[in-house]
């Protein structure tokens, strides 16, 4: 029977070209239109490794200026660490089950052969950062901690830099150069994008490529290699000491720690940890404000730097009005189809047809408009996200439509269709056919 009423409804829109069309165009305007921002929307607010979010949490600490207004909540507090409380919470004995601090910079990269150097991020981190975060790898694998310790030059690349400089080759025991120094490659990393990139707080390019070059933290402070990143300072380095050393010593905040914390008392016993280490800060006199130390896991970092932003939100619920009233004018050319209809149905009526068929044959004929919409939103769909790539060149890895966002649009088409053609189905399906056949007949 829905083979038969399939037919039907292909026939019924082959003799009604133009009204169908326009019922498919605007059902394609709305999701289209609905489908660009809400994609957007949905990869950014996703969890970027959500079989350990729950477990990874980022580390704040307030020693920012004590004239600042109070603190509230960790939205209110600066993201990153100095060097030095970082450093001390690396090599202290805390209850974490592993930590990582890091930072980003950069350096020249410069080819073996004729190829021209080229500038490349760096990740200055630790051993730990790889199996914290679950890096996937193509070749060999991360550093271990007595490179850590004896400040090796040894590096990580990314399977991107692999292709550039090796041609995609193992490329493990090779050596890359990074400005005037050597580094022996361990590992090659696979792809790896996570979206966000959680791990580092410049949520202005929260969504750019993740670094290709990884070395040791401790190798990075040898060379002072510089932060290529947010840096805040509301108090100035000690000019009496060397620029870089007083740097390291400043209250400057340009590093990020993580944490990794199995249980909620090990999370409890960890903020523990901070608030006593910021109590023996004090009696030095750091730390001038209250006591506020924050432990946020994935989600909740995100939430407190706001990945998501309002503005995207906005976008989505006025494209959500937006499909509402292309189905509200769909509802207007549906009454209009299935009302100039009304000899053709009081015939099946007078034939035998009951409203129940009357109903399920046109409903099947809504649904199949929907499904074609579906299609055509999808291309509009494609063709907005194409927009906000050329747009925005750093939301490259938000536009584009998985299998199932491609499939959440069709049906969500056929579902705005058949919810626009419930009432006037149900109108052409209670027509009286005996008066029907007299107005067709010309019978007063």
């Amino acid at each position: 029977m829905f083979s038969y009423y399939l037919r039907l409804a292909l026939t019924s829109m082959r003799r009604t070209p133009v009204l169908s069309g326009l019922m498919v165009l605007a059902l394609g305007l709305g999701i289209g239109a609905f489908m660009t921002t809400f994609s957007v929307y949905y990869l950014m607010s996703g969890d970027p490794i959500p079989h350990k979010s729950s477990v990874l949490f980022a580390v704040q600490l307030d020693n920012w200026d004590p004239n600042d207004p109070p603190t509230e909540s960790a939205a209110d507090v600066q993201p990153q660490l100095t060097f030095r409380d970082g450093d001390h919470l690396m090599h202290a004995d805390t209850p974490a089950t592993r930590q990582v601090h890091m930072y980003g910079s950069g350096a020249v990269v410069v080819p073996e052969g004729d190829e021209p150097p080229f500038e490349e991020n760096i990740r200055a981190t630790w051993h730990t950062f790889f199996q914290m975060f679950d890096v996937p790898f193509l070749y060999g694998q991360a550093w271990d901690r007595h490179d850590d310790d004896d400040r090796a030059s040894i590096a990580v690349i990314g399977r991107e830099l692999n292709d550039k400089l090796f041609s995609g080759e193992n490329s493990v025991g090779r050596s890359i150069q990074l400005d005037d120094n050597f580094y022996q490659i361990a590992g090659v990393i696979d792809d790896w994008q996570p979206m966000p990139r959680f791990y580092h707080p410049d949520f202005s390019r929260a969504f750019a490529d993740t670094a290709q070059i990884f070395i040791p933290m401790t190798r990075a402070i040898d060379k002072q290699m510089s932060p290529w990143g947010n840096t805040n300072c509301w108090k100035a380095p000690d000019k009496d000491l060397p620029p870089f050393e007083g740097f390291l010593k400043s209250e400057c905040i340009w590093t990020q720690f993580w944490a990794e914390l199995e249980t909620a008392e090990q999370v409890a016993a960890y903020k523990d940890y901070l608030d006593n280490y910021v109590r023996e800060q004090k009696r030095i006199g750091r730390f001038e404000r209250p006591l506020n130390t924050f432990v946020s896991n994935v989600m909740e970092w995100m939430e407190v730097n706001q990945v998501v932003r309002d503005d995207n939100r906005v976008l989505v619920r006025l494209s959500f009005l937006f499909l509402l009233v292309c189905v509200l004018n769909t509802v207007g050319l549906l009454m209009a189809k299935f009302m100039g209809k009304g000899g053709e149905v009081a015939l099946r009526r007078a034939m035998g047809a009951s409203r129940q068929a009357v109903f399920s044959q046109n409903l099947v004929e809504v649904a199949l408009i929907g499904v074609v919409g579906g299609v055509v939103g999808s291309g509009f769909a494609w063709l907005g996200l194409r927009a906000v790539e050329n747009l925005y060149r750093g939301y490259q890895h938000l536009v584009h439509l998985d299998p199932a966002m491609l499939l959440t649009t069709i049906l969500l088409a056929a579902l705005a269709a058949i919810l626009a053609g419930m009432y006037p189905v149900w109108r052409v399906s209670r027509l009286a056919p005996a008066r029907l056949l007299k107005t067709q007949l010309g019978r007063p």
